[in-house]
């Protein structure tokens, strides 16, 4: 009898080292964590009032998603409900997209099938 508990304590100790060194263990930081649009992201909220700003006319949303090659659903995602931010490609994109059409240039109008124009 005392051979079984001595048995039974032995197996309950190795496992709650177990646990102890699993529960001990490092953790990741949040660094690995996806961002979301917020307080967190500053830099991100100007560019979206900038974008907001800049998409006025009517259609102009779907002209952008369509040369993002994105569906318009996922530019909303970005641009006003805050639940998403985008990739670093289609951010380099947009930021091309905003100066470009801040020089009189809508690259989205290629992008439908018209020519490069100049807005007014």
């Amino acid at each position: 009898m005392w051979m079984e508990l001595g048995g039974l304590l032995a197996d309950a100790a190795e496992a709650g080292a177990l646990d102890l060194q699993t529960r001990l263990k490092p953790r990741r930081r949040g660094s690995y964590t996806t961002r979301r649009p917020g307080v967190d992201t500053p830099l991100w909220n100007v560019c979206a009032k900038l974008i907001g700003a800049e998409l006025g006319s009517y259609g102009s949303k779907v002209r952008l998603a369509r040369y993002l090659g994105i569906p318009k659903q996922r530019l909303t995602d970005f641009l006003k409900s805050g639940r998403r931010m985008p990739d670093a490609e289609t951010m380099l994109q947009i930021m091309e997209w905003l100066a470009q059409k801040r020089a009189g240039v809508d690259l989205s109008l290629s992008a439908v099938g018209g020519a490069r124009t100049k807005t007014k």
